[in-house]
């Protein structure tokens, strides 16, 4: 008896864990379409920055911007995009493996990593590696706007720009479908030229700067920064929500399967205790008829 109330007291308690994450699967299904679509409407203007950016380095510039000088790299600076809260599959844990992966490949060269993090999970994680983190952003919400992280953006911009780090990289989540989303590192910093073969050169032109080309591209080069970063973030959020709700989904349907496995083995352990209940009133009803 105390066996079937066990496994009863278990179906219940996962019958109550089922219904939490159905709840939670279909929270994140309409979080996921608003911030997909979000995160879709602005694809076009990064899209759109990146090719003009593209134009200008191929250009014969008036101003040599300091954005676009290559260094010798002794320091290195690595934004990571995550997430603040967690029950979101394996999305985290694949682009902290990544980022651990470019960090160990400079510290082999004696090159210093600062980290800027965006995303609770992802200041728990590499503050337990003491990693140098000179900027932090949490709680940032699912509807998160540029000026939540501006702050900590013109920060590593300015650090960039006194050459305290010589190359800046973006670590993030790239929303593909809702089953895929891949961990990607691009380098923001210094601008990188496009491969000439792949862009028509006929496209290309010089421009004219009215009334300073320094004010001109500092302005430009520095939206482009930021445009990216923010790009990062929203796909970063899309993929986050993409993979809370496959997460909450394969929960959901493994509930299901534990909840028929313990049914199938409460009802053999009641037709147990019955046969042994039958046998046992058979077997007294015999002891007495024989007296």
């Amino acid at each position: 008896m105390v066996a079937e109330k066990e496994i009863y007291n278990k179906i219940s308690s996962i019958k109550n864990t089922k219904k939490i994450t159905k709840a939670m699967e279909m929270v994140a299904v309409s979080k996921m379409r608003k911030t997909v679509q979000r995160m879709q409407i602005r694809r076009p203007y990064s899209s759109m920055i990146k090719k003009i950016i593209n134009h200008l380095v191929q250009g014969n510039l008036e101003h040599k911007h300091i954005y676009l000088e290559k260094r010798t790299v002794k320091r290195i600076g690595l934004i990571i995009i995550s997430t603040d809260r967690g029950l979101c599959g394996s999305l985290n844990t694949n682009l902290f493996k990544k980022a651990l992966i470019k960090i160990k490949k400079y510290s082999d060269k004696n090159v210093i990593s600062d980290l800027i993090i965006f995303g609770l999970k992802g200041f728990t994680f590499f503050n337990k590696y003491n990693s140098n983190i000179i900027a932090s952003v949490k709680n940032s919400g699912d509807k998160p706007s540029l000026s939540h992280f501006i702050h900590a953006i013109k920060i590593t911009l300015k650090l960039y720009k006194n050459k305290s780090i010589d190359k800046l990289f973006l670590a993030s989540n790239e929303f593909n479908n809702t089953m895929v989303y891949t961990p990607m590192i691009n380098q923001l910093l210094p601008l990188l030229k496009t491969d000439t073969k792949k862009e028509d050169l006929s496209q290309i032109w010089d421009y004219l700067y009215e009334p300073n080309s320094n004010v001109l591209l500092d302005f430009l080069l520095n939206r482009y920064v930021e445009s990216q970063i923010y790009q990062g973030i929203l796909e970063n959020i899309a993929s986050e929500q993409a993979a809370r709700m496959m997460a909450m989904k394969m929960a959901t349907d493994n509930s299901g399967k534990i909840i028929k496995e313990l049914k199938l083995i409460y009802n053999k352990t009641r037709q147990a205790s019955i046969t042994r209940e039958l046998t046992e009133i058979i077997s007294g009803a015999a002891a007495v008829s024989l007296t």
